[in-house]
């Protein structure tokens, strides 16, 4: 079953602050406690709902963020992986179609620590090239 557009509306207020209590949620919806609750369940039983979590304040979150697209030799990916894996700034490694490999998501606490952490990634044996991009600001985040 698809979420409807009052699904829509819960799932927008939830995704701004999921710890309001099932009572304002109602309010803020026009709708039953109980009917709120019921589309909650329903919604996590389906999996529209997968579960629930923190974003980090801006006093906790790196204050850097970057994406590494890389193009790399097929025979020595998995060596690749393994450095990857012990870089603590490297969040997320994507496999991609097209010109580039990998896509790298890092977190760095300065541009010192982000600027040797791209050598360190360009430099990997089985790198053919890589390009790094800065993220600026975040104009849409879902939290997915």
């Amino acid at each position: 079953m698809q979420p409807d557009e009052t699904d829509r509306a819960l799932l927008a207020l939830l995704g701004e602050n999921a710890r309001l209590p099932v009572a304002d949620l109602a309010r803020r919806l026009g709708l039953a406690r109980t009917t709120v609750q019921a589309r909650i369940e329903r919604l996590e039983s389906q999996g529209v709902i997968a579960g629930y979590t923190i974003r980090p304040g801006r006093a906790l979150a790196p204050p850097l963020r970057a994406t590494a697209l890389v193009s790399a030799e097929s025979r020595q990916m998995p060596g690749l992986l393994t450095r990857l894996r012990a870089m603590p700034e490297v969040e997320r490694v994507h496999t991609l179609s097209g010109r580039f490999d990998l896509l790298i998501q890092i977190a760095a606490p300065d541009t010192e620590t982000l600027d040797q952490l791209l050598d360190a990634i360009h430099d990997a044996p089985g790198v053919r090239s890589s390009e790094s991009l800065i993220h600026l600001s975040t104009k849409i985040d879902r939290g997915l």
